[in-house]
This record gives C-alpha cells, structure tokens and sequence, in this order.
C-alpha cells in the first residue's frame, strides 16, 4: 500500500458491531469479539473511492461488464444501477461478491474511469475465519471494493447455467475474547488498465515459493501418454475421426445402452485437425507409423469435403455428417474453429505437402479473405452455403492471422489481409476485452481469446519483425496470465483432487462463464517460449512453463490410474463450485486435452526443455 491509497473500512455482518472491537493497522485488521455469548458473523473490509465509470476486473472471474448485454449464454453481469430481485434473477446488478477461489488471483481491481487511476484490494483464498471472498459495488457515484471472510456471495451464487442458486453466505461462530487477524493488499493502480500485470507480477515469486508445483512425469513421457489416449480412444478408422470425448468408464452406458462416447469431431478447437496434427508431429519423431496413419486419415476426412461456400465444415456427427458449428445462428460456421484448424492445416504442410489438404486449406482461405471488410475484420460467424457473414463482434477470428501468415507464400493476398485484420482486432487487445473465442459460449471473454491474440501477434512478429506485432503479442500473453492460477486452491482432503494432491498453480480459469480451470493455453507454449526469446523478459517462459508443469498432474500411466484408463485426459477440474462440486473431476476423456499435452510436449521436446 502507497501514500496515495484510502484509509480501509470494516464492517460486522450478521452481528451487532458495538460487540467488535475493531483495529487498522496498514494492511492488518485485527477483530476481537467482546459479546458475552458465542455469535455467528462475517467480517467485510471495504474501500471506497469516487468514480464515474468504473471498469472491474476479478483475474479469471469478472472482466468490466463480464457478458455483453444480448449474450446468448447467460452468466454474471456488471450494470450500473441493476439492483432489483428481477434483474438479480438474471444474473444482472451492480454489486457482485464472488468465492475467492473462482478468480485465478484473489483480487478485484478498479479503475474509476476512462483514462483515470484505481485501486487494486486483495486477499488470500483461504484466511483464519476460512474461505473468503472479493467483491465490488458502485452506486451514488462511488465504487466500493470488498474482502469478506468468510466467504460469502452477492446477489445469487453462479453455477454454471442460467438459473442462478441462492447466494451463498457463510459466517464463523465467534466466541467471547476471540481475536483474529485479516490480511489484505492494497495497491494504487495507474490509469492505464494493463497496471495490473505490473501487481500481479510483483505477487508471483512469493505465491510460487508458497505452492510448489508437482508434475508427475517428464516431457518425453507425456507425449507418448498423450499419444497413446488420442490413439487407442478418441481415434476411430470408421471413417477417420478424433471422437470428442469418451467415457473413463467403458461400463457406462446412456438411455440407449451405447457407451456415452460423443460420435462427434469439430474440424478445429475440441478435436479435429490440430490435434491430429499434434499427433502426426509426435508419430514422425518417435517413428510410430500406426500413429501417423491415423493423424493422416482424421485431417483427410476433414478435407475431403467442404462446405457449400468454399471452406472446411463445422462439426462432423455420426448421425448425421458434416454440419454447422455450435451457434445460435442458423448454418453458421464459427471463424476461430475454422481459422484454428486452418492454421494446423497449413502447419500440417510443412511434415506431409498433400494436395488435397493444401487445396482445402487455400479454398477456405480465398473464401475468408474475400469476405473481409475494408477495416479488416474477417467476420466472426459466416454462412456454410451462401458464405454471408452472419455475426461481425468479438475477436475470435484473430484465430485466422497464423493460418493466413503460415500460407503467405501461396497468395499475395494472405499477408496483407492478415495484417489488416491484426490492426482491426488490436483495439480489443488494447480495451482488455477479448471476447467470443469458443462456440459454447457466445460472446464472453475467455481465456481462449487470450490464446488466439498471442498466436495471431507472435505469427504477426515473425512475419514482418514490426515492434508493434511484438507489443501487441506481449500485452495479449499478459492479458492471458489474468486466468492463469497463480496457487494452489485448497482442496477438502477425501475430494478426488485433493486426495490425488492437484495443484492448480499454472492452470487457467476457463473464461468467466466456464469456470473450471483447463489446458488449453498449452497452445500457445512455443508463442510464449519465443515471445521470451524475443524481449529477453523470462516472464512468459516462467508462466509457460508452469501450465506445462501443471497439466503432467494427474495423467493416468497405467490403466486403472485415477479410475481411468492410460492416455485418457479430462478437460475439467473443479477447483470452485461451478458445474460440480469443487474438488470433482470430469470423468470424460477429451480430444483436445490428449492433443494439447501432446502439441506442448513435443515443443518442449524439440526445444530441448523438461
């Protein structure tokens, strides 16, 4: 804490306060209960500072107003002035109190308005009175920022879907003469919103001294782990798909008594041509020929046909065939599982120069470039028949630039256009809102656009060497660390994941309306490796390397490890109650998960690391 910063306030809830005695010291609260009985309260430290528009962020958990206003998935949302129960209802107000252990680093910053300075309160997710939250408010011109212990939840409780649960409210039985200490931080911001990479990079090397991480294998050995699950479970030869998930249970059956495997591939994103092009990468180093053959046969399935309108299709069902991708808009077809795919696409080029992945990979790149507005953005949702553009928000299709940069030789056209869709897409880096990467949830900001923005910036850089590109991928990758777990959530001792010891520290918070943390920024490792190289700032090497450590937890080396099978990967740990009781894993083996570990491993690999 500064000069500069407020005074703290501490309020008793639940509790009469002339029963506390209460005492500021810097960054201490010391609280001691003078009643003559046992009472059950909470303790609420507070600071408040004037402000006219205030913009919030919770790392990994609440980003300005969280979900746009016409957002097809509903989840939290910040709204001047939304106090009712009706618009609580919806998950709508303008105060919101979240469990510490939702947010990647227990924080809420402020900033009091465009252009204009803030605050920063913090705390750890666990203190004396146990579990605690963060939260924040702004009404009558002023923004209130909160810790309460112990934790409790302001207006509803968020789990996942669109009906919201009672908000959750703890408090802790005091006894007479009992004393405790509450810690929290306090930092002045600057007026630039990107401030908070300088807090959370000050907070990093005691927060990895306190959690240690714990990867259970080496990098070799987690890519014929990794290899193996894509291999034996999620590949099929009939017709040469890379199944989405499959069950870790092989007794398992649903209603119609089949096994409760999804017969269904995505061209991009949870299965399909990157991480086929994963695996063939790993089969043409460690020399296994089987493991090539069926990498080959998942991205020619995906390239033998094409939609109506000139470029790769959306998701394959078995029932049904290749079809549109997972959106509200009829036949739609979502431009980062597309532009994904295409990237690994062109990628795959370089280890197997086949005509017909070549021809399909350059039909749906003509078909995008042609579609770009003069402005450059290359369209967020397109047709499959008539290629009309059906939704132009969000920075999902930055997911385009890698693929567009990688086939630059094959068209004079492919830079350019990359170019003038990376200075199009800046102005969401340069907001701190990047929004509307998956399919599954609309338009929210997820720590997958985060990902996207530092492959297209980094593609950008090696392309053209321009210093903007460089600083563009550098605030992309730090806007990206805001969902990296920065320790390790306190687990109860008989939960799956805390009797297998998961520590989250290096996990991402999947975005704000997803909340689990996953794998997926393996991604972008070799980005982040070479984005260190290029700025001579370990930073990014440092937080590389701890996703990487993260995700050899709890990989399943022999069959019956984790009551699963060798290979077999989830895609969702618990580490707050969301979806699941926290602590819980997801007994489903996904695609992208095997074939992430995989594309890291082999990065790792080649670069001489882990």
């Amino acid at each position: 804490m500064t000069a500069a910063a407020p005074s703290l306030a501490v309020e008793v809830l639940d509790a009469s306060a002339s029963d506390f005695d209460v005492r500021v010291a810097g960054e201490s609260v010391v609280v001691t209960y003078r009643g003559a009985a046992p009472v059950d309260a909470a303790v609420r430290i507070t600071v408040a500072l004037p402000a006219t528009d205030p913009w919030f962020l919770i790392p990994g958990a609440f980003y300005g107003e969280n979900r746009p206003a016409a957002n097809d998935r509903i989840f939290p949302r910040y709204e001047p002035g939304a106090s009712t129960p009706e618009q609580h209802a919806a998950m709508v107000s303008d105060e919101w109190h979240l469990r510490a252990d939702r947010a990647a680093t227990p924080i809420v910053f402020c900033w009091t308005g465009p252009g204009e300075p803030g605050l920063a309160l913090g705390a750890a997710e666990v203190g004396p009175l146990g579990e605690q939250s963060v939260g924040f408010a702004f009404r009558d011109g002023t923004a209130t920022l909160a810790v309460t212990a112990p934790a409790r939840e302001y207006p509803v409780t968020y789990y996942g879907s669109d009906e919201p649960r009672p908000a959750e409210v703890r408090r802790h039985r005091f006894a007479p003469g009992e004393s405790v200490t509450l810690e929290v931080t306090l930092d002045v911001l600057a007026a630039d919103r990107h401030d908070y990479d300088r807090v959370l990079r000050a907070r990093h090397p005691a927060s990895a001294a306190r959690f240690p991480q714990n990867p259970w294998t080496d990098a070799a050995t987690a890519a014929e782990v990794a290899a193996e699950g894509l291999v034996r479970w999620h590949f099929d030869p009939d017709p040469g798909v890379l199944l989405e998930t499959i069950g870790f249970d092989r007794e398992v059956s649903g209603q119609d008594g089949r096994r409760v495997d999804r017969q269904a591939m995505h061209v991009g994103w949870v299965s399909g041509i990157p991480w086929a092009v994963a695996l063939l990468r790993h089969a043409r180093r460690v020399g296994d020929l089987g493991a090539a053959e069926a990498a080959r046969r998942v991205i020619d399935f995906c390239t033998a046909e094409l939609s109506p309108s000139g470029t790769l299709w959306g998701v394959w069902y078995r029932s049904s065939g290749w079809t549109q991708s997972w959106t509200t808009k009829h036949r739609g077809l979502h431009g980062r599982t597309l532009g994904e795919a295409t990237d690994f696409l062109v990628r795959a080029l370089d280890l197997v120069d086949e005509p017909q992945w070549r021809a399909a990979a350059q039909s749906t790149l003509d078909a995008v470039v042609a579609r770009q507005r003069d402005d450059g953005n290359l369209g967020g949702i397109h047709h499959a028949e008539t290629g009309e553009v059906l939704s132009w928000e969000g920075s999902a299709s930055l997911a385009w630039v890698p693929a567009l940069v990688g086939a630059a030789s094959w068209d004079d056209r492919y830079l350019p256009a990359a170019v003038r869709a990376g200075e199009y897409y800046a102005r969401f880096v340069e907001a701190e809102y990047l929004h509307g990467a998956p399919e599954d949830v609309d338009l929210a900001p997820t720590s997958e656009d985060g990902y996207v923005a530092v492959m297209a910036y980094a593609a950008l850089f090696r392309a053209t060497g321009e210093e903007r590109w460089l600083s563009l991928a550098r605030r992309a990758a730090e806007w990206t660390f805001t969902f990296r777990y920065s320790y390790d959530v306190a687990f109860g001792p008989r939960t799956p994941l805390g009797t297998w010891d998961f520590r989250t520290r290096g996990a991402d918070q999947a975005s704000s309306s997803n909340q689990h943390v996953h794998a997926y920024g393996l991604i972008c490792t070799a980005d982040l490796l070479d984005l260190a190289g290029w700025t001579g700032d370990d930073w990014y090497r440092v937080r590389a390397e701890e996703a990487y450590a993260c995700f050899r937890q709890l990989l399943p080396l022999a069959d019956g490890d984790l009551n699963a099978y060798r290979g077999m990967i989830t895609e969702r740990y618990y580490q707050t109650e969301c979806f699941q009781p926290k602590g819980m894993m997801l007994t489903l083996s996904h695609a992208w998960s095997a074939g992430v570990l995989l594309l890291a491993s082999e990065d790792m690999v080649d670069r001489g690391l882990a």
